[in-house]
């Protein structure tokens, strides 16, 4: 693999997360939200995805986020009857949000986006120093 096409799976991994952190960045900003209607759903957590494809030109495959897919996992049910957005029994539906999974899974893009950050400064002092030889 030459230095460019080193240099663009990195960036193509950079780009894919910190696509995912936006989304985990939005999942956690609704965590506790409401619907603004009563009886509607409130905030849906959004998961994030990674497509790969081969690129011809580079003989490589890179990596690039997809659209987010939806959590399709139960609303948490939190009983407070005088809220105006409760349902018959009392109960007021909050997103399905688990803030600490959202935490690990920005803790993991985050580890991700470093790794790649690693192999581009890897990659960059790797073609310095090919130069410096080649100075020589």
């Amino acid at each position: 693999m030459d230095f460019s096409t080193s240099m663009a799976v990195a960036a193509s991994g950079l780009r894919a997360q910190s696509e995912r952190m936006k989304t985990i960045a939005e999942n956690i900003a609704n965590a506790n939200s409401t619907s603004p209607q009563p009886n509607g759903e409130p905030y849906r957590r959004k998961i994030a995805t990674v497509k790969s494809d081969f690129d011809r030109e580079l003989n490589a495959t890179l990596v690039q986020s997809g659209q987010p897919v939806a959590d399709t996992s139960d609303f948490r049910l939190q009983y407070d009857p005088g809220n105006p957005m409760a349902d018959k029994q009392g109960y007021v539906k909050l997103p399905n949000v688990n803030s600490l999974v959202e935490i690990m899974d920005m803790r993991e893009a985050q580890r991700s986006y470093e790794a790649d950050l690693s192999v581009m400064d890897a990659t960059k002092a790797m073609l310095a120093r090919t130069v410096d030889l080649l100075r020589k």
